[in-house]
């Protein structure tokens, strides 16, 4: 079974993405693992550049794979905002409030087409040999016009699904983890690594 390091300290995506991969053929390890290590920082344009280098740091630095996201909310009437810059939207130091606060005042008064958005993902792969592999996945909705629901984590509450009549945080983790951005990415990844694995 290989051994991987998922490239995050954010507790809910570890919670997330170790759910995900349960039945994978992968021991999963965490940067707990590794108290010494230190992430470089998110400045790439993209959110495929800024999983990538996470997941060749730390393959590199582990000598060990590596799986790396990098993801954030697109919002139709802010121009694609906050993008690749989601977690720090409010501030360098900003907290999950912080962002869902600045992200609501900026959309006050803002009609259903302008409020129309979606999360993105981008689930970057790295082993120390130089190997490979980046994994997309979108997940479409509506912000909403104040939080709703005490699950999930950054612009979960305000993320309303209009086929479940939900925000993503009164989703379950299952539910969440079937339909969100980085449950699509991280499972195309599984769905590789086992078709590896049986051709290995």
């Amino acid at each position: 079974m290989m051994k991987m390091v998922l490239a995050t300290r954010n507790k809910g995506k570890i919670r997330e993405i170790r759910e995900i991969l349960k039945d994978a053929p992968v021991e999963v390890l965490t940067l707990e693992d590794f108290p010494a290590l230190t992430l470089p920082p998110e400045d790439g344009a993209t959110f495929e550049e800024n999983a990538l280098k996470k997941a060749r740091f730390v393959a590199r630095e582990t000598g060990l794979a590596a799986l790396a996201d990098d993801s954030g909310l697109e919002v139709e009437g802010l121009q694609g905002r906050p993008g690749v810059r989601s977690a720090r939207y409010a501030g360098p130091s900003a907290t999950d409030e912080d962002n869902v606060e600045k992200l609501l005042k900026e959309l006050e008064g803002r009609g259903p087409d302008e409020r129309s958005a979606r999360f993105r993902c981008s689930a970057a792969f790295a082993d120390p040999a130089g190997g490979e592999a980046v994994f997309e996945g979108t997940l479409e909705g509506v912000i909403t016009e104040g939080p709703r629901g005490a699950s999930g984590f950054g612009y979960d509450p305000v993320f309303l699904l209009p086929d479940k009549g939900k925000t993503a945080a009164e989703l379950t983790m299952a539910e969440k983890n079937s339909l969100s951005h980085r449950g699509r990415a991280v499972r195309r990844f599984m769905e590789w690594i086992q078709r590896r694995k049986v051709r290995g």
